[in-house]
């Protein structure tokens, strides 16, 4: 048995890998700050960690999550195991203002999701490293501290 197979190791694992996916949208934001027409965008969060988390329903923001399937071109290609699907979708999210020009992010807004996306990234860092520990734990022999 891996540590791979083990739930809290796969939905921390899929957390850290949506918050790296949210920093790219941020970064992405800021970059365009000043592009007009821009509308500043978001990830919705997979339902996945909202059940995890005891809140049943998915993203509150809701958005669509597109499909992503391999092509087989040729008759030597192998062909996937399943369909796989993107991971994360993107959603509109306009900050709080929007200027003349028709951009509506608010660098002072975005820098704000970065630390949530931070402060939420080193959370789950340090879970995964808790939950390490005390698997070690449980496997050392009796009588050993």
């Amino acid at each position: 048995m891996s540590i791979d197979s083990l739930p809290i190791f796969s939905v921390i694992r899929d957390r850290l890998g949506w918050l790296n996916a949210r920093q790219r949208v941020i970064a992405e934001n800021v970059a365009n700050a000043d592009t007009p027409g821009y509308v500043a965008r978001d990830l919705a969060e997979p339902s996945r960690f909202q059940r995890m988390l005891g809140g049943g329903q998915g993203s509150a923001q809701g958005g669509a999550q597109g499909g992503v399937q391999v092509a087989r071109t040729q008759a030597g290609h192998i062909a996937p195991a399943a369909p796989r699907t993107a991971a994360y979708g993107t959603v509109s999210a306009p900050d709080s203002e929007t200027t003349l020009d028709g951009n509506s992010v608010v660098v002072e807004e975005q820098m704000l999701r970065m630390a949530e996306s931070r402060m939420a990234y080193d959370a789950a860092i340090s879970f995964y490293q808790k939950s390490l520990s005390m698997l070690r734990m449980a496997a050392r022999p009796p009588g050993r501290g």
